[in-house]
């Protein structure tokens, strides 16, 4: 749900900015995860903007269906894999798409030897993927010539080279997480988050401001400046508690209902000032940090809270 009094701002240029310096970074091709509709930026908007630059060889989904739906080869001329577990056994349709399926049996790499799949090895994450026991049989099934795995640490980077060795076949492992470590970065990496740190700025208006007067709302807190405002966003938008930023200052979301929310203060703030709940050097990981979530989930919760606007 999304809150009309809620703006969202997605700034491309950061994203493109992101990807320039992974791609300066890393030394090998980049391939922009861009699944859930990238992380709640806009899948569309975010590979358009992806497209042109330098080092992004293609882009990853996490079902063909995410492709097909803003039509990712169409938009950007550049080729995509579903990272997921294969949603059609339809090869016309990975063609036409021109989006390569992770397989991880032999009966789907035989189905979908025609649309050249991807072999997913489990080295470790034990969900969708290929048993290192069964790789020759599935690679051999598909004709396979690149296989890759969800890794969060370098011993399942290892465990995908030692699952493979002796065959000729391109490799990847590497998202977030791991571009830091070189091992880890092989032929390819697959970055998402890298991509969106900073390019989200959520924020609200304050709709009321009060001179604060004993216990406060549903569950009595206290204010220790004396006052308090509420804005418009609450648990049906995804809002948790945590801090947010007025007026350059710290200040705090204290409690959370339905729809609005209430937002420590200073003696200074106003009516209609603006409530920063993510951006202004409030950034995911802090925000993460309170909300006892990942930075992916703030990425996510922060850019749907209200209609997404863009720049750059």
């Amino acid at each position: 749900m999304t809150s009309p009094h809620v703006n969202v701002t997605i700034d491309l240029s950061r994203v493109r900015q992101n990807a320039e310096e992974v791609a300066a970074r890393v030394g090998v091709p980049v391939w922009a995860t861009i699944k859930a509709d990238a992380y709640g930026l806009g899948a569309g908007r975010v590979a358009a903007a992806l497209a042109g630059v330098d080092g992004v060889a293609g882009f990853c989904v996490f079902a063909l269906e995410e492709a097909e739906a803003v039509g990712l080869w169409e938009l950007t001329g550049k080729p995509a894999i579903a990272l997921g577990p294969p949603s059609t056994l339809d090869v016309g349709r990975w063609l036409a798409a021109h989006v390569r399926p992770a397989v991880s049996t032999v009966a789907q790499a035989l189905a979908l030897a025609g649309a050249s799949p991807v072999l997913c090895v489990d080295t470790g994450m034990q969900r969708f993927a290929c048993a290192a026991a069964d790789v020759g049989a599935v690679m051999e099934a598909g004709g396979i010539d690149e296989a890759f795995t969800h890794a969060t640490r370098v011993e399942h980077v290892r465990r995908l080279r030692e699952a493979t060795a002796g065959r000729t076949v391109r490799l990847h492992a590497a998202a977030t997480g791991l571009l830091e470590e070189p091992e880890a970065r092989l032929d390819a990496v697959r970055p998402g988050l890298a991509l969106y740190r900073g390019a989200v700025r959520t924020s609200a208006r304050l709709a009321d401001v009060r001179r604060s007067a004993g216990a406060i709302g549903y569950g009595g807190w206290r204010s220790e400046s004396g006052f308090h405002g509420v804005i418009l966003a609450g648990y049906s938008h995804g809002l948790r508690l945590g801090p947010v930023m007025v007026n350059g200052q710290r200040q705090r979301i204290t409690e959370i209902g339905m729809q609005s929310a209430y937002v420590t203060l200073d003696e200074g703030d106003r009516m209609g000032d603006e409530v920063v709940l993510l951006g202004e050097g409030l950034s995911e990981a802090e925000v993460a940090f309170a909300w006892e979530a990942t930075p992916h989930q703030v990425v996510l919760v922060m850019a749907g809270m209200g209609e997404r606007g863009y720049v750059g």
